[in-house]
């Protein structure tokens, strides 16, 4: 595992905008059409911030949640409010985005729906991730009720996951969906979670998920 470091939190986020656009224009220019996977989260807002102002063709980029919460999109919690906000703004206004949440009562209830609407999109574009200090990423959590299922490579696209340490159930993309991208990126800020990366090494997919789709990803850190 390599981790790419910046100066600071600032420049990594400029520098990381720029190269997902640039993996974003490769796929339009190649394809005619991109597909972008994203978290919600405070730590890509400053990213999406630069980011939503590329100037490529966004028209034809669809963005699509990595994982949700199982609130409505008004609630402060939700992800997608997030990227509404930080990214599907200025130029990037123009994108098709996919919300996982389906105002359903349950995160099971129509998820068929919701993975076909997730198989147009494949092989994603590019995937943007984050990791926690419990070495999670996506929705992915140690202790998630539907793990082992998610992290297999013939697991359904889309799955529910309950974790007992979280308020609300989540929706996330499982690893053959995060590892159908041709690109993916994974961002880190602090001390803390650059050391849950250090301490996934050699860990299992069940103790420590996120090795489970670092594989050929660029990871970036700064400290803060």
């Amino acid at each position: 595992m390599k981790i790419n470091e910046y100066a600071d939190a600032e420049m990594m986020m400029i520098e990381v905008a720029q190269e997902i656009a640039s993996d974003l224009e490769t796929a339009l220019e190649a394809n005619g059409k991109a597909s972008f996977a994203v978290p919600g989260g405070t730590t890509p807002a400053p990213l999406f911030d630069v980011l939503c102002a590329a100037d490529i063709d966004w028209a034809n980029v669809t963005v699509v949640q990595t994982d949700e919460r199982w609130v409505p999109d008004s609630s402060p919690r939700s992800n997608a409010k997030l990227i509404r906000e930080h990214l599907l703004a200025d130029r990037a206004a123009h994108a098709k985005f996919v919300s996982l949440y389906n105002h359903c009562e349950n995160p099971e209830d129509e998820i068929e729906e919701t993975r076909a609407k997730v198989a147009d999109l494949l092989p994603l574009s590019v995937v943007l991730l984050g990791v926690g200090a419990d070495m999670h990423t996506a929705s992915l959590f140690p202790g998630g009720d539907n793990l082992a299922l998610a992290i297999d490579p013939a697991a359904p696209l889309v799955m529910p996951m309950r974790v007992d340490s979280q308020d609300e159930p989540r929706i996330t993309l499982t690893e053959p969906a995060l590892n159908s991208a041709m690109h993916k990126h994974i961002v880190v800020t602090g001390a803390e979670k650059k050391a849950a990366l250090e301490r996934a090494q050699g860990l299992s997919g069940m103790k420590a998920p996120v090795t489970k789709v670092w594989g050929g990803a660029r990871i970036h850190w700064a400290e803060s």
